[in-house]
């Protein structure tokens, strides 16, 4: 079985390197498709933010969004952003498995951010990929489902 420590530390690595490539980014969460947070860095360890909702609603907006696309035959789904008066949030595919959300600043340069999400996604995508497909290893109890019926009273 794989090392899951090893995988953790390179998401945090990546992570970290997107967050200090830019001062306006506060925020990077990297979610799975399910909206599961797999890993998150913060420049502020004030900022308020609950990463695992934030995780949960980036990757369900990302992917109904990504639905939508497919219905009108758009083609693949790159990026959303959600820009508000007080800051901007990106969510960005990882492949099939991921979504990276990025939160920022309101004046942040989105064509910077734009490069940052496909480079860092593409970088991701391998690492993520393997991290998920990872089946886990399970002990066998030796039983099988014929067993039960030893146990049945007649």
């Amino acid at each position: 079985m794989k090392n899951l420590s090893i995988d953790t530390k390179s998401f945090d690595n990546i992570l970290s390197k997107i967050i200090k490539s830019e001062s306006g980014i506060k925020k990077v969460i990297l979610v799975d498709r399910t909206g599961l947070t797999i890993a998150s860095v913060s420049k502020f360890s004030y900022f308020p933010a609950d990463v695992d909702g934030i995780g949960a609603i980036a990757s369900a907006v990302f992917c109904a969004s990504e639905e939508q696309g497919k219905n009108l035959e758009l083609g693949d789904l790159d990026i959303v952003t959600s820009e508000f008066t007080g800051g901007k949030i990106f969510a960005a595919s990882c492949g099939t498995k991921g979504v990276l959300t990025l939160i920022s600043d309101p004046d942040i340069n989105i064509g910077l951010i734009r490069l940052i999400l496909k480079r860092s996604g593409e970088e991701l995508r391998e690492i993520l990929d393997e991290f998920l497909s990872e089946i886990p290893e399970t002990m066998d109890s030796g039983l099988d489902l014929s067993d039960l019926d030893e146990l049945t009273p007649d």
